[in-house]
């Protein structure tokens, strides 16, 4: 059928809404998850390693403009997942041993360890879940001693009732967290995002933890640039004009400086926000069922994560008011120190008038002066004219003569010299 031309990237937006799926499992699986801290230049290197891995067993590998890659890889499948600020690998590998599916060796261990040696970034969630098959009504006490050390739980029904999952939300001491997951009549594809939230929950509730310590390391920070605005605001108001630019220098530094650390924090406090979001939505997707005696995983991560998330969003919120208040302070200075520049700039001007008012004054002396001598120096002319014309035998008074001249001469001089001063003034205006 004849249509107009597809949008050059409709296919990659309207494949969106399918990517990352789920991978549909069946109970019993071992499953080990790891999350990884990594940036995005390594993405090449995720992808060559997956596919390494991928052509060892016979799989085929991902594509190089992949982001996320499934492989059956015979024991065992393998979920590539590339985000912004991290990477996810999931292996999946069935149990043997229905009632005690933790007592087998998890699904990591099927894994090369030179392989795993060589994954670029740095562990920021592990875990090792199993998804059982109707454990039954088996005491909270025997599931904890049998897979989690003995430790509190924490759990609840999830999935409107068709399963059962719980964790302590502890690191044990091979450095994995652990997870169970009960299925009481899960379909494959329900298992698959049981599993998948529950793990997300736990890498984006880490993920948001991240602006903690950055929130902890820059509270000494804005506190010192409190004090020094406070310091600065105070020794402001009685400040003399020469104390005016020492001000404003140190002014100009600690705002400098303050906009320095929150373009650093920015960026990792408004992530967490986000995460935190994530977290939330994860959390109502589980629809999750009390069970009684155990917390919920809503419950524990709320009471648990929002303070620290309260402190991010409390330390985002001060460096954003003390940016604020040295650009205000900033601004009153620099409006002081302006006004001081303009009463400067009025009083060189007031004394370059008064200069130019003295030269105009002298000017007009001197020119006095010039009709004078002016009127000298041809009435001297007018004497040797005299003289001349009386020596030639001419009716010529002399004293006379030079007496007539005198005024005549002044008055021409005068008059000469006001039409060059009108010619110059014409030309200027």
């Amino acid at each position: 059928m004849t249509r107009p031309p597809d949008y050059v990237e409709r296919q990659a937006l309207n494949d969106e809404v399918h990517a990352r799926p789920p991978e549909p499992l069946r109970a019993p699986s071992r499953v080990s998850y790891l999350a990884l801290l990594s940036p995005p230049a390594a993405r090449a290197e995720e992808r060559a390693c997956v596919a390494a891995l991928c052509e060892r067993f016979g799989a085929p590998p991902p594509s190089p403009t992949a982001n996320h890659h499934s492989a059956d890889l015979r024991d065992f499948v393998l979920v590539w997942e590339r985000h912004s600020e991290f990477v996810r690998y999931t292996f999946i590998a069935p149990a043997h041993v229905p009632d005690a599916p933790w007592d087998e060796p998890p699904a990591l261990s099927l894994v090369p360890p030179e392989w795993l040696a060589a994954l670029p970034g740095q562990v920021i969630v592990a875990t090792h879940a199993i998804l059982a098959r109707d454990l039954g009504d088996r005491p909270h006490g025997e599931i904890a001693t049998a897979m989690f050390e003995g430790n509190l739980l924490i759990g609840c029904n999830v999935a409107g009732g068709a399963a059962f999952a719980c964790t302590d939300f502890r690191i044990h001491a091979d450095g994995f967290s652990r997870l169970l997951i009960d299925d009481r009549g899960l379909t494959s594809r329900q298992a698959g995002r049981t599993l998948q939230r529950l793990l997300e929950i736990d890498t984006y509730r880490m993920m948001a933890l991240l602006a903690l310590p950055v929130a902890q390391a820059a509270a000494p920070f804005v506190a010192e640039c409190e004090r020094e605005l406070k310091g600065i605001a105070t020794a402001l108001v009685a400040a003399a004009e020469d104390d005016e630019p020492a001000l404003l220098k140190r002014l100009t530094e600690l705002e400098a400086a303050i906009a320095g650390r929150s373009g650093d924090n920015e960026y990792r406090f408004s992530a967490a926000a986000a995460y935190y979001e994530l977290v939330h939505r994860r959390i109502a997707e589980l629809r999750e069922q009390r069970v009684p005696g155990l917390q919920t995983f809503g419950e524990f991560i709320e009471r648990r994560l929002a303070p620290a998330m309260n402190t991010c969003r409390s330390m985002a919120a001060r460096q954003d008011r003390v940016s604020a208040r040295a650009a205000r302070a900033t601004q009153l200075l620099s409006t002081r120190v302006d006004l001081t520049r303009e009463r400067q700039n009025q009083a060189i001007l007031r004394a370059m008038n008064r200069r130019a008012d003295i030269q105009i004054r002298l000017q007009s002396t001197v020119e006095s002066l010039s009709v004078a001598a002016v009127t000298y120096y041809i009435v001297g002319l007018v004497a040797y004219a005299a003289k001349s014309a009386a020596a030639w035998g001419l009716p010529v008074n002399y004293d006379l003569a030079i007496g007539i001249s005198i005024p005549v001469v002044a008055i021409i001089a005068a008059l000469g010299l006001r039409r060059v001063h009108h010619l110059v003034a014409h030309r200027d205006s």
